[in-house]
């Protein structure tokens, strides 16, 4: 007879006594050759079980999902208790006009004097041209979106020749990019642009449609069974801004890996340091707009995907909460965990693309009941007042469970400095149960997944896929029915955990990832690699948001001493989005004079 766990309610866990366990994670490091035995091993009948099952065992797995009695029902997707309006904000229109939300959120922002950025001296640090920027060149006849156009179309041909390839965009179009700055410039020259946005370059990730490009999700083969016949809704509302759609950027193969490596069509590099991964799953978008090359970016994020890279590649990425945008027309529009968010180069930025492309889904507005959108004034006397009184929580041992100390150092100081500066008081919490909590999250994620996987799977299609896709393929394969409703049940437990904390803090604070920028292995780039340690340290602080449907950003705060950026990540309540961007922008502001230009930079605007 095996020993059972019985877990106690949630209600009934004595908080004082949790421990907080280090992550340990038990799997090979695998490239090359080596990778390729091992996924022939894994697919095997009998064998390739046998290993899996040992895998899972070491990992605990199995433990949690099977030997562990869960008092709780499931908790399918995320489902919130009512929430309490948000302080200082501007509410947005759902069903209004795309255009008309940006309107308003460009009226939340502070005063910016664009003219004085353009004309001024170099300022003592680094800093990115700002939407608002390129609005005020175009409106001033300074610069035209056909001259920001023909700029990016060189550096894209320069990307085209690199070896070996490291693409930014997997299908792009000269053409195409030069029709809609046509367009745009043409708006300007007649004195009516649609928006802040018009001829704002803005790159799309290939998990999501973009008409007339394919979406493969950086597989070789996904065109062929799922053909684009539109947009998806959140591209659309971005069209309809006059935002120029350069094109669909690199990805991690599916979405499945959190380093961006790609060995389909070239894995892309971080702009800060060209032999280190971007993070992923959504790494073109973050390294383009790390480059100065787009403005903006669409990411998904299921695992960390739009905040990983933003974090590794110094910008900032938005998850926003399960359901707030129509996930309609994207590749992972059946998930429980999944979002479309935005990746730019500031808060603001961040805000106005968010703007654009809110909105739920009619279903999602039926079983989710959203609060109405809002975004935080920031132009209000009363905002830093507001700021001054949000309660920040931090589990102390996690928040330093790093590989890099430089991480806990450099995200601890900002933290003393919001202190400093506006008054923001940490409170210490506890959170229960994080290893049931990345377990929830793989069955979920895995499952769902494989689920829409499977029909082409069973047409052969699987072999085409890149070895470390398999791998993941074969251990989701390994759950489950049952496994799966345990992953529900413990999804339950943990909004409960969570929700409790809520009632204590405004928001959770984390260092966005535990570890900066991997090196890319030689090995890696022909075929692929399996490493799950820099997986669970890319992911360590990722899960809550996405299992639990909770907004999440990562806002870059500082270096480590290798010059490789480090990110702080702000998780809020349920519908939150306003108040983890007006403590994003505070943080940024606090950041300002620390910026580096990245090694790979591209000046689009001016051109120098």
């Amino acid at each position: 007879m095996g020993t059972k766990r019985v877990m106690v309610p949630a209600n009934e866990v004595d908080l004082t006594a949790v421990k907080y366990e280090p992550e340990s994670i038990q799997a090979p490091h695998l490239t090359g050759l080596s990778l390729k035995l091992f996924v022939k091993v894994v697919e095997a009948p009998w064998i390739g079980s046998l290993i899996i099952s040992s895998l899972k065992k070491k990992n605990n797995i199995v433990e949690i999902l099977q030997n562990t009695v869960i008092p709780e029902t499931p908790m399918f997707k995320p489902v919130f208790p009512p929430q309490d309006p948000e302080p200082c904000v501007i509410d947005l229109e759902e069903d209004g006009k795309p255009e008309d939300r940006v309107d308003i959120a460009l009226k939340c922002l502070p005063h910016s004097d664009a003219a004085s950025s353009w004309t001024g001296h170099s300022p003592p640090s680094f800093r990115y041209w700002r939407i608002r920027d390129y609005a005020y060149a175009y409106r001033s006849k300074l610069a035209t979106p056909s001259m920001v156009a023909e700029r990016f179309i060189s550096a894209m041909e320069e990307f085209s020749s690199k070896k070996p390839p490291a693409p930014l965009l997997i299908s792009f179009n000269a053409e195409e990019v030069r029709k809609q700055a046509a367009a745009s410039t043409q708006r300007f020259e007649e004195g009516n642009p649609v928006s802040i946005l018009d001829g704002i370059f803005v790159a799309i990730k290939d998990d999501i449609d973009c008409y007339p490009h394919p979406s493969n999700g950086a597989t070789t083969w996904f065109h062929e069974v799922r053909p684009v016949k539109k947009d998806a809704v959140s591209v659309s509302r971005l069209r309809s801004c006059g935002a120029i759609l350069v094109g669909k950027a690199n990805m991690h193969e599916l979405g499945l890996g959190t380093t961006g490596n790609n060995s389909n069509y070239g894995t892309t590099r971080n702009p800060h340091s060209p032999d280190r991964y971007t993070g992923g799953s959504s790494s073109g978008p973050a390294a383009i707009v790390a480059s100065g090359l787009c403005s903006a970016a669409l990411g998904t994020d299921g695992g960390g995907s739009v905040r990983i890279p933003s974090s590794l590649c110094g910008v900032v990425g938005l998850k926003t909460t399960y359901g707030r945008t129509d996930m309609k027309g994207s590749l992972c529009d059946a998930g429980t965990v999944e979002i479309i968010g935005p990746i730019a180069s500031n808060v603001e930025d961040v805000m106005l693309v968010y703007a654009a492309i809110l909105g739920s889904s009619p279903s999602d507005r039926i079983s989710l009941k959203p609060s109405l959108p809002c975004l935080p004034n920031l132009s209000s006397h009363e905002s830093s007042n507001v700021l001054g009184s949000m309660r920040l929580g931090i589990y102390t041992e996690w928040f330093n469970d790093v590989f890099s100390t430089d991480i806990s150092e450099t995200c601890g100081k900002i933290l003393n400095l919001l202190l400093e500066k506006h008054g923001c008081e940490t409170t210490e919490i506890v959170i229960p149960e994080l290893p049931e909590m990345r377990v929830a999250h793989i069955v979920s994620i895995g499952s769902t997944s494989l689920c829409s996987l499977t029909p082409y799977c069973e047409d052969g299609k699987d072999v085409e896929l890149t070895y470390d896709t398999r791998t993941n393929l074969g251990l989701f394969r390994s759950f489950t029915a049952s496994d799966y409703v345990a992953a529900q049940r413990l999804r339950q437990r943990m909004m409960y955990h969570h929700m409790e904390i809520f009632k204590k803090v405004d928001v959770i604070v984390t260092p966005t990832t535990g570890m900066t920028a991997p090196i890319i292995p030689r090995s890696a780039l022909k075929s692929g690699e399996t490493n799950l340690q820099v997986s669970g340290n890319l992911m360590r602080f990722i899960i809550a948001a996405n299992l639990l449907g909770l907004p999440a950003i990562s806002v870059p705060v500082g270096y480590d001493k290798q010059g490789l950026p480090i990110g702080l990540q702000i998780i809020g309540r349920p519908w939150g989005e306003a108040s983890i961007l007006r403590l994003a922008a505070a943080i940024e502001e606090l950041c300002a004079d620390s910026k580096k230009k990245p090694l790979q930079f591209y000046d689009t605007l001016k051109g120098n």
